[in-house]
Order: structure tokens, then C-alpha cells, then sequence
């Protein structure tokens, strides 16, 4: 399994901005702008999500982390797709649909670091960090790039949250069905 060491920060008013010069800044390019919509099923373990584009692409993403606040190790496995529909209707017969998550995303790159500034229905505007791992590199190193980045981008450690954006809206009764 591929590997990252993540986190997720709920952005303050007005912060996506600055979030946003801040990460064009240290990654030297414009962001790529995103259109997802990830419909969550049920697992025994981890999570397992569709990701649909509106192109008609889509991605299979398997994952575990821990629901914490903070950097943290992800594993995660993600295979493509050009019949989400199809994968979808087999997945939701055989696993059940937990909910979906619709956003806008701009992608910037910093480094070995996916930074994600995410406008996700019904909660509002987050920050993720992702910090991919080289197989020699630790988990602490990846630790210590996100703890870096986050602090460079004004991000506090009151803001992390956990979890998943579909843990925050079943806890606010607003995950959305497909």
C-alpha cells in the first residue's frame, strides 16, 4: 500500500485566501481546481470510497488512518476506473452507501506535499495536507513536514479535526445520499 502522513484543519473566515497565496507561494504554481464527489460504502475496516469527475472517471480509494487530530499515517490503495456507474451500483448492492461527500478542491503541490484547499458541501472550507512518503522516508519525517507546512500556512492546532469530511456530516445529520 502506498503511504502519506495527513491532516485536516477546518479553515477559519476569510483564511482560505491567505491559505491560498501561502501554498501558490512555496509550491511556485497555480492550483489545479477539482470537482469530486466521493460516495463512502461500508467497510469492516478502513474506508472505502468512490471518487467520481465530472469527465465520467472515477477511483476506487481504499484507506486506513486513525481518527485524530494532528499528522498521521494513511495507507491507502486507489485503483482507476471508467465505469463508476457500473462500480457503484455492484458496491452499493454489496456494501451499502454510508453517505456521499461533494466539494471543490484546488490542489496545490509544495514540495513532496499535497496541499488541498477543499469547499465541501454542507461543512464549509478545509485545509488537508498530504505529505507523500518515499519508501525510506518515516512517518516522523513525514510528521515534521506537515507540523512545518501547517504552522508556514497559519494553521492552528485548534483547527485540526478528525476523521472524515462524512464523519462531520452524519454528526451533523447531512450526509447526503446519491
Amino acid at each position: 500500500m502506498r503511504r502519506n502522513v495527513e491532516l485536516k484543519a477546518r479553515l477559519r473566515p476569510g483564511a482560505a485566501a491567505a491559505a491560498a497565496r501561502g501554498a501558490a507561494e512555496r509550491g511556485g504554481a497555480a492550483a489545479a481546481a477539482l470537482q469530486q464527489a466521493d460516495t463512502f460504502f461500508g467497510v469492516p475496516a478502513g474506508r472505502l470510497k468512490l471518487r467520481r469527475y465530472p469527465d465520467g472517471r472515477g477511483e476506487l480509494i481504499f484507506y486506513e488512518r486513525p481518527d485524530t487530530a494532528g499528522p498521521k499515517l494513511s495507507q491507502f490503495s486507489i485503483t482507476p476506473t471508467n465505469d463508476p456507474d457500473g462500480l457503484e451500483a455492484v458496491l452499493a448492492r454489496a456494501l451499502g452507501v454510508l453517505g456521499v461527500v461533494r466539494k471543490q478542491r484546488l490542489l496545490y503541490v509544495v514540495g513532496q506535499t499535497r496541499v488541498h484547499l477543499d469547499s465541501v458541501e454542507g461543512l464549509g472550507d478545509f485545509l488537508e495536507l498530504e505529505v507523500v512518503l518515499s519508501e525510506e522516508q518515516s512517518v516522523e519525517h513525514g510528521e515534521r513536514v506537515a507540523r512545518e507546512l501547517m504552522a508556514e500556512l497559519g494553521v492552528q492546532d485548534e483547527d485540526l479535526v478528525t476523521g472524515a469530511y462524512l464523519d462531520l456530516l452524519l454528526a451533523k445529520g447531512g450526509g447526503t445520499t446519491p
